[in-house]
């Protein structure tokens, strides 16, 4: 994807040129829809919200924002995998409170789970424990949505946020430690 021409509808849109979003899908279209593949991998097979119905709920989202100044098109990937984290976190609540119980809500994000060593997570359990490690340290709660929620690597992940790879690889060591205990003492709540 050109990156230039990304970065140039993005500040388009932002200075209130709607026409500007049609002209952007195009060039985000595949790596949201990559991005919302990778939060559904292991998610059943009847789950009723698909990765293409994520992939314009986020976008139309996005681009009807005006208070967002994109930086460029990993602001806009950013930004894209909180919003996809959050609408899955809300899909999860309104279909809680309409089944009332049962397993409606266990979704098996297998990076996730191989990662923190817990066998199926609850996409809740995952929100709550990011909204938490939000007010304890942003910036890790950024690098979890990046991992999991985008499905980057750690060098993609450093060059996002513009650091050090050995920088990601340090703080991820200690953010999946936090995470494993985190979603483990949920799993003992319930």
């Amino acid at each position: 994807m050109p990156s230039t021409d990304a970065t140039q509808f993005l500040h388009q849109l932002g200075n209130g040129d709607a026409s500007a979003a049609d002209r952007l899908l195009p060039l985000v279209y595949d790596n949201l829809r990559a991005m919302a593949g990778s939060a559904f991998r292991s998610v059943r097979s009847d789950h009723t919200l698909q990765p293409t119905a994520l992939v314009n709920e986020v976008f139309i989202k996005l681009v009807d924002q005006a208070d967002i100044t994109w930086q460029d098109r990993s602001h806009f990937f950013a930004v894209s995998a909180k919003a996809m984290r959050m609408i899955l976190a809300d899909y999860a609540r309104r279909r809680g409170a309409n089944k009332r119980g049962g397993d409606w809500n266990r979704v098996a994000l297998e990076p996730v789970a191989s990662e923190t060593g817990v066998d199926a997570i609850d996409l809740l359990a995952v929100n709550d424990a990011l909204v938490k490690l939000s007010a304890l340290n942003k910036r890790h709660a950024r690098i979890v949505e990046l991992r999991f929620f985008t499905g980057l690597t750690v060098p993609e992940v450093a060059h996002v946020m513009k650091c050090s790879t050995s920088s990601i690889e340090r703080e991820w060591r200690a953010i999946r430690a936090w995470l494993s205990l985190e979603l483990r003492s949920h799993g003992e709540k319930e």
